[in-house]
């Protein structure tokens, strides 16, 4: 009797420490609750190691703020963001919402820059091509971080090329995550280094168990050379961005050059990575140089992640589906709307916006998939449309609103993006960049599959349960 009570009180403290940490994300506690009361003991050992927030960590808090530039480069990214002589001071302000506009600027150290070239990489063969050329063209260095860099064809091509240009002199700095590139085997890296190739991981898989951040990891893909050009968005290393991936075929993603004023932001995000993994601080000034570019596209470069204050890109999708007022556009391989995300296109759909959504046919993890679908039947009962893309596998991370901003990046539609993962977002401005991302959407809806309300709502009891179930679940995919 009495170890039936003390199993029962240590029930009790259980459900009330995880109430006690997650109180302020009820979705999240509920999928916690689920996992204890199925698996009582493991469950909360798996919540310690697993779930605890991230900025709770002493050592963490203290790398809150971890990357603190030279005054004279702080001030050279400040110049990036106000006009150029004769440019208007806010040109967007008549074609962006007020309080939307309000919203973007107010995002912290995430000012729009003024004077940027972009150019959209349709799929991985192009962006492939366009990063390997500007690494080729490398005088200085090259930074690179992926949250997937595999050992295989196109893996082994880059490993090569970074070592020819670490040869030259080129000073080359690497960043992969620890579980997204927990296949990386020893002589991939041991090849890079020893050819002068500065590599980190971030957070090993072992480590961040340990100290309780295993959940939360560097989803970022960035490349910056010599502090003129970058490159983000969907695509990392690996064949199966190619096509590789017999299970999935053809692989459809999305990806950004960007030449002037707006990498001085992707750079300041890799440094302060780097300064992360690596306790280096690096303040040269040719990381920061001069640029000398004659493009007039406006960029906005945000980075959110658990060290944050901010929940950034969540904050600025929903401003932006909460602004829009004739179309909302989204392609992700992942949808699991956190509840504002969900209200925000369930209102903009009552209200009359055209509200489209292209999601993978062929998912890579049946667990999300369910869950993305337990939210359909509610969306398309107030009139939001889903399209199952046919061709292959989608992995492009795409949201336009009407004509006046689109977001391309790293973050998916779902809850891990939002307050989990390293993320980083471009939000672009300028209508011919949103007419060419549009022209993509279109084109992929022509290899995609309207997925019907009747027929939906005739789906199996047993894929309702599975839907369920994953939905409980997924705040911690």
């Amino acid at each position: 009797m009495i170890w039936l009570v003390g199993a029962l009180l240590l029930f009790i403290f259980q459900i009330i420490t995880i109430l006690f940490h997650e109180f302020r994300h009820p979705s999240k506690t509920v999928a916690w609750l689920v996992i204890l009361f199925i698996f009582p003991i493991i469950g909360f050992v798996m919540y310690y190691f697993l779930a605890k927030e991230y900025t709770h960590r002493k050592k963490v808090r203290r790398r809150a703020l971890r990357y603190v530039p030279d005054p004279k480069h702080e001030g050279r990214r400040y110049a990036a963001s106000q006009p150029r002589d004769g440019e208007d001071a806010e040109p967007d302000r008549s074609r962006v919402e007020p309080r939307l506009y309000a919203l973007l600027n107010n995002i912290p150290s995430s000012s729009v820059t003024q004077q940027n070239e972009v150019n959209v990489l349709t799929n991985a063969d192009k962006a492939y091509q366009a990063m390997m050329e500007a690494i080729e063209q490398a005088k200085c260095y090259v930074h690179f971080e992926f949250y997937t860099i595999r050992h295989d064809r196109i893996g082994t091509a880059f490993q090569q090329l970074l070592i020819r240009k670490a040869r030259e002199g080129v000073r080359v700095r690497c960043i992969f995550d620890g579980v997204g590139s927990y296949k990386l085997d020893n002589r991939f890296l041991s090849e890079l280094r020893g050819a002068g190739v500065e590599a980190h991981v971030f957070l090993p898989p072992l480590i961040a168990f340990f100290d309780k951040r295993m959940n939360y990891r560097n989803h970022r893909k960035i490349v910056v050379v010599d502090g003129v050009k970058g490159y983000l968005g969907g695509i990392n290393v690996g064949d199966e961005y190619l096509g590789g991936n017999p299970n999935l075929g053809f692989w459809r993603d999305t990806h950004l050059e960007l030449i002037g004023d707006s990498v001085y932001s992707l750079q300041y995000t890799f440094l302060a990575d780097w300064q992360f993994v690596s306790n280096q601080r690096l303040t040269d000034s040719i990381l920061f140089p001069e640029h000398d570019n004659s493009g007039r596209k406006r960029v906005q470069i945000i980075s959110s992640g658990p060290d944050a204050h901010w929940d950034a890109i969540l904050e600025m999708y929903f401003g932006a589906i909460t602004a829009a007022k004739k179309r909302i556009f989204i392609t992700t391989p992942y949808f699991v709307p956190d509840p504002s995300i969900s209200m925000g296109l369930k209102t903009a759909a009552i209200s009359g916006v055209d509200v489209r959504v292209i999601y993978p046919s062929r998912p890579d993890s049946k667990v999300v998939n369910y869950a993305s679908m337990s939210y359909f039947e509610e969306l398309m009962q107030v009139g939001v449309r889903f399209y199952s893309y046919e061709k292959g596998f989608m992995h492009a991370k795409v949201l336009i609103i009407d004509d006046v901003l689109a977001s391309v990046g790293t973050a998916n539609m779902d809850m891990r993006s939002f307050f989990s993962n390293f993320e980083l977002n471009a939000v672009l401005f300028d209508k011919e960049t949103i007419q060419r991302l549009e022209a993509d959407f279109l084109q992929d809806l022509k290899d995609c599959k309207e997925l019907k309300l009747e027929a939906f709502e005739k789906r199996s009891r047993l894929q309702k349960g599975k839907e369920v179930v994953a939905r409980l679940l997924s705040p911690l995919f």
